[in-house]
């Protein structure tokens, strides 16, 4: 923790005076009631990506050109799935920077999501601050939650870290005001990125400074989208400087569409839609790009940035049953939202390549719009956005943006003053393994990297990498029973694990290398080369993966049926090893496979909804009735999922589907 640090007169500890300069930063406790997201699953997807394709290929210029460049999967990471439904109240740390007008909350054991965003002139909260953290499986990993602003890199998704922690640390530059720097290494794109949050003396706007470095040799795809969750309500007007948009329809197609009216439907108006929607506004290259949500008083959260941040989106969930059953699946409290967004390209679709070496930065600003409402919910779109146009110059013009850049371009490597949270060690081993293989590195002065943040799932990484013995013995001597519980990618590790002495652990993660790459023929000869030296249920799921991409669904069935025989009470295995021989036609073997599995195991809403689905395929309608009335809960559903709703109608066809079981989003 950090003593309080301030710049400016402050007043009393905790308790701005209006019109008196001041700046301050602290670390508080947020208790709100949570379900945890809890370990990492062990069993890596190196094969599918969990964000869902774009259905269509006809997409409409300019965008049509834009590369996609979508990753293979999300490897290195493993998915975050460990989570249920069952909420207890938890102390977060909460970083507070708070000057006379505005106070920030952030939560860096979460993203480093802004969680709060305060107009102390008025008492109003900006953001949608959700009743409690309800993990739900809509990010690349799996967990994320509603909520506050998140800050998306990578690929297209809600990012890797969204539910972990980052570095976090109280910078202070020349003029003394206090920055919240929150930093990590995104290992998919192998950059670094970092958040500089600032509240200067007298501003009534949050400025957040993202940097995105890029250390590789050569041009990665890069993908950036800061996302805000604010209240939803009739009388919520989302805004933004356009005539036109890209908006997705009910059949996954993206179509050009007139703003705010098409179809005598108002896009503008998002608790009116019938559907969940993506509304992407067309800015057409404008130098200060913003967006804002607007109540009937007129006030609400502006958004305005410098103009690398180009992109600007609506996303709402609609008033189907489907999306209204997501509002309450992710705010069981309470309350409904909707996200109004800032990204790096148009749409979401496309990912930007930055270039080798490069180094990407620009300025967003955040606070209440302070809008006429008699003007910005009127039917002259032209005055509406000429009006809000003026209002964002206040809020923060382009002036000010310039200069806040600039501000933050002259601390973005000042040293921190104090460290406020510790992330991952993923960082620190890049370093090192970069240094090894003579390949450049970022500066690390204002986002450090240190050594001791390296634990358990980096050491036997650190140890083969620095010629450590004891990295081939761990390795050798490794509990075949026990599946690994970490991942590398790249020349570096294939190379020095080609060197270690042969085990079924060295090859095991040759075969999840050559996997993850898509060179499918060297990964069936390391997966065998391991179950040769030692049969786990990690390799013979290996080999099942590699079988099921290619189509043979009974061979990845038997191969998963073994592996689970092999490793009963690791979920993920079973779930595959039951979902797959449904996908076989093999409804006994699926529900063989559900009997065989531990209690603890069974009793998982995803293993209840798969034996639902046995029990079906084998026409035990009793036990498939027994299932469905005994409410059938999945903590993990996905976002798009209906396995749920098609198990009702395929049971009760003539039955009304009950509002707990619609998720579906049209």
């Amino acid at each position: 923790m950090v003593p309080e640090a301030s710049a400016g007169d402050s007043g009393r500890r905790g308790h701005p005076r209006a019109g008196r300069g001041s700046s301050r930063l602290r670390v508080e406790t947020l208790r709100i009631p949570c379900a945890h997201v809890g370990g990492e699953d062990p069993i890596p997807l190196v094969d599918s990506l969990l964000e869902a394709p774009l259905e269509t290929t006809e997409l409409p210029e300019p965008i049509a050109g834009a590369p996609v460049a979508r990753p293979r999967s999300l490897h290195p990471y493993l998915m975050q799935n460990r989570y249920d439904r069952d909420r207890v109240d938890t102390e977060l740390d909460c970083i507070v920077l708070e000057n006379e007008y505005v106070r920030a909350q952030f939560l860096p054991q979460l993203g480093g999501r802004l969680w709060s965003l305060v107009d102390l002139v008025t008492g109003r909260e900006l953001l949608y601050r959700n009743g409690a953290i309800q993990p739900a499986n809509l990010a690349l990993r799996n967990a994320w939650f509603a909520g506050g602003v998140e800050w998306n890199i990578a690929t297209k998704g809600h990012a890797p870290h969204t539910a972990s922690p980052l570095h976090a640390a109280l910078v202070t530059g020349p003029d003394n005001v206090p920055t919240l720097r929150m930093w990590e290494f995104e290992r998919l794109r192998r950059v670094v990125f970092q958040v500089d949050a600032r509240l200067p003396p007298g501003s009534k706007a949050l400025y957040v400074h993202v940097r995105i470095r890029n250390p590789n040799a050569d041009a990665v795809p890069m993908y950036w989208w800061s996302n805000a969750a604010v209240p939803e309500r009739m009388d919520v007007r989302v805004i933004a400087p356009a005539t036109r948009a890209y908006a997705t329809g009910t059949d996954g197609t993206v179509r050009v569409v007139p703003i705010p009216v098409h179809e005598s439907s108002d896009r503008t108006w998002p608790a009116h839609s019938a559907y969940t929607a993506d509304t992407f506004f067309d800015l057409a290259n404008r130098s200060r790009p913003w967006i804002a949500a607007v109540d009937a008083s007129g006030h609400g959260l502006g958004h305005v940035s410098t103009d690398r941040l180009i992109g600007r989106k609506l996303f709402c969930w609609g008033n189907g049953t489907g999306g209204r059953r997501w509002q309450r699946w992710l705010s069981p409290e309470g309350g409904a939202y909707l996200e109004i967004q800032a990204g790096l390209a148009a749409t979401q679709l496309e990912h930007i390549m930055m270039p080798a070496s490069g180094s990407w930065s620009w300025v967003e600003a955040y606070g209440d719009v302070a809008a006429d409402p008699t003007i910005c919910h009127g039917d002259d779109w032209a005055a509406v956005t000429r009006h809000l146009d003026e209002r964002m110059d206040r809020l923060a013009g382009a002036s000010a943006l310039a200069e806040a850049l600039d501000q933050a371009t002259a601390v973005a490597d000042v040293p921190p003053a104090a460290m406020l949270c510790r992330g991952s060690g993923w960082g620190a081993l890049e370093r090192e393994t970069r240094t090894v293989a003579g390949e450049g590195w970022v500066s690390e002065s204002g986002t450090p990297f240190a050594t001791d943040t390296m634990g358990p799932d980096q050491q036997v990484w650190r140890d083969l990498l620095r010629g450590d013995p004891s990295a081939g013995t761990a390795l050798l001597h490794a509990d075949p029973r026990t599946p690994p519980r970490s991942y590398v990618m790249g020349e570096v590790w294939k190379r020095l694990l080609s060197r270690s002495p042969s085990s079924w652990a060295r090859d095991y993660h040759l075969g999840v290398l050559a996997h993850a790459r898509g060179d499918l023929v060297a990964a069936h000869q390391f997966y065998s080369a391991s179950v040769a030296e030692q049969p786990t249920a990690w390799a013979l799921r290996g080999l099942a993966r590699i079988a099921r991409e290619k189509g043979d669904l009974p061979a990845a069935a038997d191969l998963l049926g073994t592996a689970a025989a092999r490793a009963p009470g690791e979920p993920s295995i079973m779930v595959e090893a039951i979902t797959v021989a449904l996908e076989a036609g093999d409804g006994p073997a699926a529900w063989a496979l559900v009997d065989r599995a531990p209690p603890g195991v069974r009793e998982i809403g995803r293993v209840r909804l798969l034996e639902a689905r046995a029990a079906l395929a084998c026409g035990a309608h009793p036990r498939v009735a027994q299932l469905l009335a005994s409410a059938i809960v999945v903590p993990d559903l996905r976002e798009g999922e209906t396995s749920l709703s098609d198990l009702w109608l395929q049971m009760y066809p003539d039955e009304p589907l009950p509002a707990e079981y619609d998720f579906r989003m049209c």
